[in-house]
This record gives structure tokens, C-alpha cells and sequence, in this order.
């Protein structure tokens, strides 16, 4: 699909054991879709710290191991996501609760670099784009989030770090920030929009070395309104953010790209043109952006989206905001897809 307009398509993908019905590339049925419609993946889950750093001096690597290696044998190319996910309440359970001892600062510096070094070493140049950082600002605040590690080290610092580290690690890696900012306009999006562009904005007065924007493009369905109306009230003050984003030299990255329908009807027939009509009218305007090379789809079939379990519907049903449905059936919103990247401008080299 995306190579019509000189752009790569992908998705997120699982570890799973053979037989297991996930979204993993051992599910016959999803390694099918992912090896058909995608030259790029990203791990859901796996490259988290989470999975990765099960204590403070053990990592453990098993699954994305696996990924990494159908990735390679497959002819996909490879994004890693992430080396650093800022909120707390992500922390695997030592590093939320960790004792950082006398000297903090130099406590925090060691442990985030050994992470990088690790990973990056280990992978070379197997990833070629990284999100560095994943949600750094507070939505509400637009400030960097107040975490262990960030009273421990500065937030400013703590970010720096991770891409002077990642940089020098692997020279070769696109390096991106990542975040959720949307263009739904709720209380908390103008803030946090305000949020990022400053951080952007310390990023190149401080010589951080950020290629690019994450944009992760959870779209959200949140008004009970024609499509047209909500596409109206978001698409001006998006692109005057993005337009900010680019002139200060940054790339777009789409890095987790689903759609919640939480307020579309229930009939199935509506809601997937309802959906399927909004994620045109957003792709249409990221892709008028020759900045944005990649775009990566939050996993590719209802099924296994994680957004059914998150903010359910009043009618409980699984949400439809992948390509696929739950019985691995194309909808209206793969058509979109196509149909945005095929009247799409070219992206930049």
C-alpha cells in the first residue's frame, strides 16, 4: 500500500509459541497479513523494560530475540520501541521502588546508559530507528513527567542522555521521540501539543541529536458527530503543530497507528465506514508532510488490539479500529489506507 507514494507500511507484532492465538508472528493466520502487507515491524511489547530487565542486573532478551530473528529472515526491516518509557507506572516493580543510594544522579546516569549500550550493542545494526524516548511530557501539565528517576537526575538530563547515549551507540539508527499527542481537540491535547514543541524546542537548542517525531496516531472517535464535523474542528490546529514540528528540522514517524471508534454506533456496517473515513481524512493530512517516511500500525487485526480491553464500549463489543477484523477479514479501513497512500504526495529521501 504505502509504497505508491515512496512511504513503507508496518506494523506491530508479539512473541507467541506456536499455535497460540495472538498477534505473533509464530499465528500462521497473522504472519500471513504481516508477510502480505508490511516491510517493517516493531514489537509490541517485547523490547519494553518490562520484558527486557527483569532486575536491575539481569536482562533477558528470549522474545525479542525471536522477533528480531523472523524480522531478519523475512525481508522486514526493523524499528526498536523502546529503549526508555518515562511514566512510572510503566516501571518494571525494582525500578520503581529502587534505592539509588548516595549519589542519585550518577546512580540514574549508570543504569539508563548500560541499558542502552546493551540493547544497541546487541542488536547493531539489525534496528534502524529506535524511539529513544516514549512519552516524556504530562498531558495535563505539559511539563516532563516526575518520576524516580527523573527527581534523581533532572528531566532534561535524562533525556539528553538517552539520545547522546543511543547516538554514539548506534551512529547508523534513525532516533526518535515518541509520544501521544492527538489531534482531538479535549481539554489535555492543546497542553500537551504546547508540551512537546517546547521540548523540541530544548532538543535543538541543546544539540540533542532527535531525528524525528513519534506520532503514535491512536486516533480517537470520541463524539457522537458526523466525521466531517470532528475532522473540522481537529485538522487546523494539527497541522499548525506539525508544521512547527517540521520547520525545526524534525522527521515524522506514524508509530502506533489505530483507531478507537469508543463513540461510533454499534452497527458494524457504520461503524467501520465511520472509521475508516476518519483515518483518511488524518492520513491524508500526515501525508501532505514529506517528512513522514514510515507508517506503523498498532497491530493489524481486531482480534489482538489492545484497544477492546482499553476504554471499552458500552456494548462491550471489540473495537474495530485495525485493517482486519476479528476473523482476519479486510474492512473499509484497509481500503482507506490504500486509498490515502495512493493519492499521497511522495515522501522526502
Amino acid at each position: 500500500m504505502a509504497h505508491y507514494s515512496g512511504r513503507r507500511f508496518g506494523s506491530a507484532v508479539n512473541w507467541g509459541k506456536p499455535g497460540e492465538d495472538r498477534g505473533s508472528f509464530a499465528n500462521p493466520a497473522y504472519a500471513r497479513i504481516l508477510e502480505r502487507e508490511c516491510s517493517v515491524l516493531v514489537p509490541e511489547n517485547e523490547l519494553k523494560w518490562q520484558w527486557v530487565r527483569p532486575s536491575r542486573d539481569r536482562f533477558e532478551f528470549a522474545q525479542f530475540d525471536a522477533i528480531a530473528e523472523y524480522a531478519m529472515a523475512n525481508g522486514f526491516s526493523l524499528r526498536g520501541h523502546t529503549l526508555f518509557w518515562l511514566p512510572q507506572k510503566w516501571y518494571p516493580d525494582w525500578l520503581a521502588k529502587i534505592d539509588l543510594g548516595s549519589r542519585p544522579a550518577s546512580a540514574a546516569e549508570a543504569l539508563l546508559a548500560d541499558h542502552v549500550r546493551t540493547v544497541c550493542r546487541r542488536y547493531g545494526a539489525a534496528i534502524y530507528s529506535y524511539d529513544a524516548v516514549n512519552e516524556a511530557i504530562e498531558p495535563e501539565t505539559g511539563q516532563i513527567r516526575d518520576t524516580v528517576l527523573t527527581r534523581a537526575l533532572g528531566g532534561e538530563a535524562l533525556l539528553d542522555l538517552m539520545f547522546h547515549t543511543a547516538r554514539a551507540e548506534a551512529p547508523h539508527a534513525q532516533l526518535v521521540y515518541n509520544d501521544y499527542m492527538s489531534w482531538e481537540r479535549t481539554a489535555e491535547d492543546p497542553v500537551h501539543m504546547r508540551g512537546v514543541l517546547r521540548l523540541l524546542e530544548g532538543f535543538r537548542k541543546r544539540g540533542t541529536p532527535v531525528d524525528a517525531l513519534g506520532v503514535q496516531s491512536h486516533i480517537r472517535l470520541l463524539k457522537k458527530e458526523p466525521v466531517a464535523a470532528i475532522v473540522r474542528e481537529s485538522e487546523g490546529p494539527w497541522r499548525a503543530f506539525l508544521d512547527e514540528v517540521v520547520a525545526m528540522g524534525f522527521d515524522l514517524v506514524i508509530t502506533e497507528f489505530d483507531v478507537n471508534d469508543q463513540q461510533a454506533p454499534d452497527d458494524i456496517a457504520v461503524r467501520d465506514q465511520m472509521v475508516a473515513d476518519y483515518a483518511k481524512a488524518y492520513l491524508e493530512v500526515m501525508l501532505d508532510y514529506p517528512q513522514l517516511r514510515d507508517i506503523l500500525a498498532w497491530g493489524m487485526v481486531d482480534r489482538y488490539s489492545w484497544l477492546t480491553g482499553f476504554d471499552p464500549r458500552r456494548d462491550r463489543s471489540i473495537k474495530r479500529g485495525t485493517p482486519y477484523d476479528e476473523a482476519f477479514r479486510p474492512k473499509p479501513l484497509r481500503t482507506s489506507l490504500g486509498a490515502a497512500f495512493a493519492n499521497a504526495k511522495k515522501g522526502s529521501s
